[in-house]
This record gives structure tokens, C-alpha cells and sequence, in this order.
């Protein structure tokens, strides 16, 4: 019979919900997942299916806990993290009143541009109090929340609340709709100066015009959400006295789980996008290189938010839709996509023979901020295989994570000795020498990566619970392996990273033709919707 005390993690992504029971010592004693489809719609819309999000949350949920067999009265808690930028409408009871509107979306964009031509103050106001202005993108949660309020006037008009994913499932737990400091940062409008008492921002929610009384309102990071719901905890198999945890993002669950709040310690994530994870001890930013700070997954604690753009998903797109398609050629598909993944990327030579792969196949985030770049395959020859692409992938990804890591480290205001490696591509061992390789310094590879997650939401429960502390979580998230970076392998990077840069400038204007000019932009949409 189990002793330990255990943490039920959701972990919410974009693709669906890792949900894992981990015990207070760091052991994931089980997990499961399942799939979340995103709908892509036109002009630049994206949704997801709520009910199909809490669905796959509960099988998971009860996977996980059939699963570990553990006494339901070990569960001391459940926490979610979860993706952001990302907006449910709720009613009341929590439940949704339209579909889910993910980062991706960006219908909201004339709405920001609207709030900037209406008042030009509104960008310092944003930078002084809350540390990111509204993305003229649309792919905040701001953004989303306009345009819903101008395309969707009768669901604007019944909704009780905007929340975010991990808020969403909480409130279904729970029935209680909240938010908290860190949950609510996407929504732009909070006063993050003194972490200690965040509020709504009376000046932001005036210059945006937002309803105020349409925000969550906002409880302390380290409170208790509620205790779940009857019907919920006979489903779940748990405890009706189970307490929930005020949730935080995937970004500052990573962050925790990876201990970037140790001195000398960064972190890169690899993901459906990338990101490079530090801790701070103010509100910093960078806006040339589009670095900013945001609250952390820790008590009165900032983090930087350095996300340059996509990362696995590059991966997933080139499996599926090059090397594993299924179109008029032939049907290349297979149960396991990516089961020969390691060993190809592996038997490819560092370099991959001279051919650069540009990942900006959604334009730049960070250090730069540019929506119109595309990426490519650069000096493509009759050496170029399938193969030797894949590699260049990974090569591509590592060294658009080295062009923010400069940036980073000034925000930080200390150089890295070690980065942590974390996220699917932390599975693979030749990935993580190419980031020991490219970055020039010590890449510890994080054990169970794809579930780092789940493991720093969960310490941040057993903290807020009182039943941990900060310096155990070397043991509570420990690394699997160390790497070195090859002097000779890391020449050889430093000079493709020279030409990587050089790529992006030479071929900027090109993309920002061929994505602006307006007969082409409807040959895309035509293409896009055949």
C-alpha cells in the first residue's frame, strides 16, 4: 500500500491533455494521454471544441489514476497547466458558450490596431504596468475577446467570464470561474508591478474598452481553486473533499520543472513552439528583440518570455505531410510516424551536408519580430536527401534558439552555465548534443521530457501545499544525461549559424513580397482552401 502523497497534473497542450499522477518524491507513477483537434477556419481563425477538451481531460484523468491503483485519499490535489494566449467563454457554472479560441487565431488583430490608432498612450501604459502591449498579430487573449465581442455580439452578451484553458478546466472541477496572477496574463490587462497584489488595470481596461465586469476574478497564485465537484469526483474516482489548485501556464510550469530559478541555469524548450526559460528578480524587457517578463510559476518571482517561434511541430509537419503523406503518389503512412526518427537524425553528419533549414514556417517571433518570413531548404543539391532534411531540421531549430539566446541571457543579466533540455525533442539524444553543440555549453537532458510539465505544475502544488520546498527540485525533476559540446562540432555550427543569419536578412524582403502583395496573398487562400 502507497505511503506517498500524490498530485493529479493536466497538463494541457495544444494537441491535448498529458495528464500524469506524480508522487511527492517526483516519480510519475502513471500517465495518459489523448488528442485535442484544432479546426482551422478562414481568415486566419482557429477554435477547439470545449466539451471535447473536458472529455479528453476526464478519460485521461481516470486512465492515469486506474492506472497507479493508489489510495484515492493519497490524491492530495489536482493542478492544470495548460497553453495561453488561448480564450474560453464561460457562462456562471463554468461551462463554454462558444468554442475555444487558441493562440493560433489572429482574427482579432483590427481590434488591437483599432485600440493603437484610438490612443498611441495605450503601448506605454501596457509596457509600465503590465509588461507585454496587445499583439497587433491578434494571438492574444485580448484579441480574441474583441473580436468576439464584434463577430459574436449575442455569445459576448452571455458570457459571464473569459478564461483562459487551464482556468476552463478548473472551473469545470470545481464550478467556481477564477483566475489568478499568472493565468491572467494573457489577457493583457493586469497591473504585474507588485506581484504581491495584481489587479486589473483601470487605466487598460478604459483604453481597450473591455467590459470589467467580464473578467475572472482574480485569487492569489497559491490558493485553492475549491474542492471538486460530487459528480466530478465519483467520475474521476477521487475524493469529493480533493482540493484543486489555481492553475499557470505550460511556459511557467516548464520553468519551475527545469529549476531555472537556481543561479546559472537557463532553460530551452522544444515544443510545439521553442522557448528559452529564465527566471528574474524584476519586470524586464527587450522590445527590439521582442523579449519580455511575465509572472512566474513561483511566489513573487518574474520569468522571461523568449519564445521564438515553432519548434516540434516543424517536425510533425515535414513526417506527415513529406516523409509519411497520403496523396496521389502513394500512401505513406504508418502507425509510428517518427519510430526511426532517432536513429535517421543519428546517422546524419553534423552540418547535414551543408543544407540550412529556415524555421520560420509561421514568420518570426523572437529575437526579431517579423509575421511576413517563411522558411526553407537553403543550398539544396544532389546530396540532399529526405534524411539529411530531417536533420537539418533539428540543426534549423537549434540555431534559431541560438539567435535569442543573447538576448535572454541580457534580460537575465547573467550568462547560462547550463541549459536544460526539455520537451519532445528532449527525447532524442543526437538533438540534445546538437543543442550542447550549437549553443556552446552544457545541455542537460531532462528525464521524462515531455512530461516536465505535468512534474513543475505538481511541485508547484506540493509548495503551495506546504509539502515541499524549492531546494528539492534537482530530485523531484532530475536529468537524465549531460552534454558536452564538441569543440571541433561547435567550429562547424558557428560557422552555418553565420549563414543562418545571413539567410534571414538576405531573404526577408523576398517573403515580405510574396506575403503581402495582394494577388499573391489570394493565390495562398486559394491554394490553402483546395
Amino acid at each position: 500500500m502507497s505511503t506517498s502523497t500524490h498530485i493529479l497534473a493536466i497538463d494541457l497542450g495544444t494537441s491535448g491533455p498529458k495528464v500524469a499522477l506524480v508522487a511527492d518524491d517526483g516519480r510519475l507513477v502513471s500517465r495518459a494521454v489523448r488528442p485535442v483537434r484544432t479546426r482551422q477556419l478562414p481568415g486566419n481563425g482557429a477554435e477547439q471544441d470545449p466539451d471535447e477538451i473536458w472529455s479528453a481531460v476526464v478519460e485521461a484523468a481516470r486512465e492515469a489514476l486506474h492506472a497507479a491503483e493508489v489510495p484515492p485519499d493519497t490524491v492530495r490535489g489536482v493542478i492544470c497547466d495548460s497553453h495561453y494566449f488561448s480564450l474560453v467563454p464561460v457562462d456562471a457554472s463554468g461551462h463554454a458558450t462558444m468554442p475555444c479560441i487558441p493562440w493560433l487565431d489572429q482574427r482579432g488583430a483590427p481590434h488591437v490596431q483599432a485600440i493603437y490608432d484610438r490612443g498611441p498612450e495605450a503601448f506605454l501604459r501596457w509596457l509600465e504596468v503590465h509588461g507585454l502591449p496587445s499583439l497587433p498579430t491578434g494571438n492574444d487573449s485580448l484579441a480574441h475577446m474583441l473580436w468576439i465581442r464584434e463577430a459574436c455580439p449575442e455569445v459576448y452578451e452571455r458570457t459571464h467570464a473569459f478564461v483562459e484553458p487551464m482556468d476552463y478546466v478548473n472551473a469545470r472541477l470545481t464550478g467556481h470561474v477564477c483566475a489568478n496572477a499568472r493565468t491572467a496574463f494573457p489577457l493583457v490587462l493586469t497591473d504585474n508591478r507588485d506581484l504581491s497584489n495584481v489587479q486589473y488595470d483601470d487605466e487598460l481596461v478604459r483604453l481597450t474598452g473591455v467590459d470589467r465586469e467580464k473578467l475572472p476574478p482574480l485569487v492569489p497564485p497559491g490558493e485553492r481553486v475549491g474542492k471538486l465537484l460530487p459528480d466530478v469526483a465519483e467520475t474521476l474516482g477521487l475524493s469529493p473533499s480533493t482540493e484543486v489548485f489555481s492553475g499557470l501556464n505550460d511556459t511557467q510550469a516548464v520553468a519551475v520543472g527545469a529549476g531555472t530559478f537556481l543561479p546559472g541555469r537557463g532553460g530551452v524548450n522544444v515544443g510545439t513552439t521553442t522557448q528559452l526559460l529564465a527566471h528574474l528578480d524584476g519586470m524586464r524587457s527587450d522590445l527590439e528583440r521582442s523579449i519580455l517578463s511575465m509572472p512566474s510559476g513561483l511566489p513573487d518571482r518574474y520569468m522571461v518570455l523568449g519564445e521564438n517561434g515553432l519548434g516540434g511541430k516543424l517536425l510533425e509537419h515535414f513526417v506527415l505531410n513529406v516523409v509519411h503523406s497520403t496523396d496521389a503518389f502513394a500512401d505513406h503512412s504508418t502507425e509510428d510516424a517518427y519510430a526511426q526518427l532517432e536513429q535517421v537524425i543519428a546517422a546524419e553528419p553534423p552540418g547535414s551536408g551543408g543544407l540550412l533549414f529556415l524555421p520560420w514556417l509561421g514568420g518570426v517571433q523572437a529575437p526579431v519580430t517579423d509575421p511576413h518570413m517563411r522558411g526553407a531548404f537553403l543550398n539544396f543539391s544532389f546530396d540532399t536527401t529526405r534524411t539529411r532534411m530531417m536533420r537539418a531540421i533539428v540543426e534549423g531549430i537549434a540555431f534559431n534558439m541560438r539567435w535569442l539566446l543573447p538576448a535572454v541571457e541580457e534580460v537575465h543579466g547573467h550568462a547560462f552555465e547550463e541549459l536544460r533540455f526539455s520537451g519532445g525533442g528532449a527525447v532524442s539524444d543526437t538533438w540534445s548534443q546538437v543543442m550542447a553543440d550549437v549553443f556552446g555549453r552544457p545541455v542537460l537532458q531532462v528525464a521524462d521530457p515531455r512530461y516536465l510539465n505535468a512534474k513543475g505544475a505538481a511541485f508547484v502544488a506540493l509548495v503551495q501545499a506546504g509539502l515541499s520546498d524549492l531546494d528539492r527540485i534537482d530530485g523531484f525533476c532530475p536529468t537524465r544525461r549531460a552534454y558536452e559540446p564538441d569543440p571541433a562540432r561547435s567550429d562547424l555550427y558557428a560557422r552555418l549559424f553565420e549563414q543562418f543569419v545571413k539567410a534571414y536578412e538576405q531573404n526577408r524582403p523576398i517573403c515580405e513580397t510574396l506575403n503581402s502583395d495582394p494577388a499573391l496573398a489570394a493565390l495562398r487562400a486559394e491554394a490553402a482552401s483546395s
